[in-house]
């Protein structure tokens, strides 16, 4: 295999480095810097490797490795589908060694400083399908859960992180006070303490009136919560996330539901219908529309599935023979 190509082999952490220079690093870490020994497993793993590399590109002293050797192994890492973030792991293990290296008057400069690893694809946030999810909004009477007050409770909560893309924090947060139901608004305290009105549908309004006959009989009049827990005070966030998973088991739900994939669903769901990245900026509370361009990629694979079944060319037709 040529010295272009050759790919990082793989480490045996137990094994000793039989690397004075690299021992030493590693003693300095432990006793002047004082790290973990999780953190020292995962310097030395990292930095065996790229030494056992390096031997293996006739690179005999780490004084001698150059930028560009430093680029190849971080392309054969990439090449052999190692993500971005374990590359940037190690060209950060790679740089602390040269530091220390540096220092000691055994290297007089990193290969490392100007390589930077490759971007890590960006995970797509999971949602629930339309259908789905008002399935199980919609199936309370089929499962005994009409008139339990807890029930009544989750499913009000279901529907308003639904309703209004909220975040967990902000859905906890909310008092009654905070509800326009003639305005069918509800005003949310976000993050960095910016508040936002943001529309609350006719369902979403409809399960709160709901819920709020129970709640007067297990709240104090003094309790400014819309969700209380059953002791009357306000929600936890904790309680929030198990009730919501409990809520869709009873379902029959084939996923767990959390708060947070209600948030992704109310933004894809909004931007798949109506193509309006501003709006969805504004109504998720993000201050920066980059964050809210991930749901793009969530449209677009709903308009490339739309155009595979729809387009005429979009299929190659099988030969007729």
């Amino acid at each position: 295999m040529s010295r272009d190509t050759a790919a990082p082999a793989r480490v045996d952490d137990g094994v000793a480095s039989c690397d004075p220079r690299l021992d030493a690093f590693l003693a300095h870490l432990a006793h002047e810097r004082r790290l973990s020994a999780h953190t020292l497993s995962n310097y030395r793993r990292d930095l065996l490797r790229i030494g056992q590399w390096r031997r293996a590109q006739g690179i005999d002293e780490w004084a001698a490795l150059r930028e560009g050797d430093v680029r190849r192994y971080i392309a054969a890492r990439h090449r052999a589908g190692i993500g971005g973030k374990t590359l940037a792991r190690e060209l950060s293990a790679l740089r602390s060694l040269f530091k220390y290296l540096i220092r000691e008057g055994a290297a007089k400069q990193s290969p490392a400083r100007g390589v930077r690893p490759p971007k890590s694809g960006r995970k797509l946030p999971a949602t629930f399908d339309v259908d789905q999810l008002g399935a199980l909004i919609d199936a309370d009477s089929a499962h005994g859960g009409g008139d339990d007050p807890l029930m009544l409770r989750d499913t009000a909560m279901v529907e308003l992180f639904y309703s209004s893309g909220l975040r967990l924090a902000e859905l906890i947060s909310v008092d009654i006070r905070d509800i326009d139901p003639a305005d069918a608004t509800l005003t949310v305290t976000g993050k960095g303490a910016k508040t936002r009105r943001v529309p609350i549908g006719a369902a979403a309004l409809q399960a709160i009136e709901r819920w709020l006959e129970p709640r007067r009989l297990l709240a104090a009049d003094d309790e400014p919560a819309l969700f209380v827990s059953s002791r009357g005070g306000r929600i936890h966030p904790r309680t929030v996330q198990q009730r919501l998973k409990h809520w869709a088991q009873v379902r029959g739900a084939a996923r767990n539901l959390h708060p947070h994939l209600l948030r992704h669903s109310f933004a894809s769901h909004l931007l798949e219908s109506s193509g309006d990245l501003r709006a969805v900026q504004e109504l998720l509370g993000h201050a920066d529309i980059a964050t809210t361009q991930i749901y793009t990629h969530l449209d677009f694979q709903h308009l490339a599935r739309v155009y595979d079944q729809a387009h005429p060319r979009a299929r190659k037709k099988p030969d007729n023979d």
